[in-house]
């Protein structure tokens, strides 16, 4: 896969804006997502890092949690709705966030600081390019929509629940769909965020694009310039305080804010 190396702040910049390009219609677009981790981590999922069999548990886990939660913490009643609310707590699930913004993907690499003294990474996806690979009766509804990714109502078009895409699977080969979640909460909205969803539970998104190498590329964060890149990005006002809105965001900033460089 490809990978390329920050060499400073302006170069960080420049590999990550350049996937923006000019359209037909005169505007700057990216067809891209980006997914900011502080350590170079693959791209599993919470439901793979739960163990054991978690292929045969994503189902309970989603039933239990629809079964406990508050129906009142949720507007609308299908399963990406569900599946959407119970990945922004926590539960662990087939998704994996990502975000249109390379900012918060900056903010995401450099945020822990127990890990600011190693290399952090930016994955960076083509959801354009990987939509050429989905099944047509899923292609067809963004071609449609004139929509480059997935609403949760747009998916349960097609796709009512997690069975129905591990049976499409079987039926196609695996595939990747981007879906934009619900504006649930305001940090979802201040995030800009985005979730990928593989179509079945074991099949893990970093072994998927290594063999379409065509449509992503990784930029590892040296350690030498983290620190950098984190306080310039607080003077940009990319923080916990804006990215978790409420008093715990502001708690984590300011713990951050103040702790020495040790």
């Amino acid at each position: 896969m490809k990978t390329i190396k920050a060499e400073s702040w302006e170069h960080l910049h420049r590999i990550l804006f350049d996937t923006a390009v000019e359209t037909d219609y005169g505007r700057y677009r990216s067809n891209f997502a980006f997914r900011g981790l502080s350590k170079v981590y693959d791209l599993s999922t919470s439901l793979v890092r739960l163990g054991g069999e978690y292929a045969r548990l994503e189902g309970s886990l989603l039933r239990n949690f629809r079964k406990y939660a508050d129906r009142d913490g949720i507007p609308h009643g299908s399963d990406w709705h569900w599946l959407a609310l119970a990945q922004h707590h926590g539960l662990p699930t087939r998704l994996l966030d990502w975000t249109y913004s390379p900012y918060v993907a900056m903010h995401f690499a450099t945020e822990e600081m127990r890990h600011l003294c190693e290399d952090g990474v930016i994955w960076c996806v083509d959801f354009d390019a990987s939509n050429e690979l989905l099944p047509e009766r899923l292609k067809s509804i963004l071609i449609q929509e004139y929509s480059m990714v997935f609403t949760v109502e747009m998916l349960s078009r097609v796709v009512k629940n997690l069975a129905e895409l591990d049976g499409l699977e079987k039926a196609h080969e695996p595939f990747v769909i981007f879906l934009e979640p619900p504006s649930l909460d305001p940090r979802i909205v201040n995030q800009f965020a985005l979730f990928s969803l593989m179509s079945g539970p074991k099949t893990l998104l970093h072994d998927w694009l290594e063999s379409r190498q065509n449509l992503c590329f990784k930029v590892i964060i040296p350690k030498e310039i983290k620190w950098e890149v984190r306080d310039k990005l607080d003077q940009a006002n990319i923080s916990e305080r804006m990215l978790y809105p409420g008093l715990d965001g502001l708690c984590r900033w300011l713990k951050r804010h103040y702790s020495p460089r040790t």
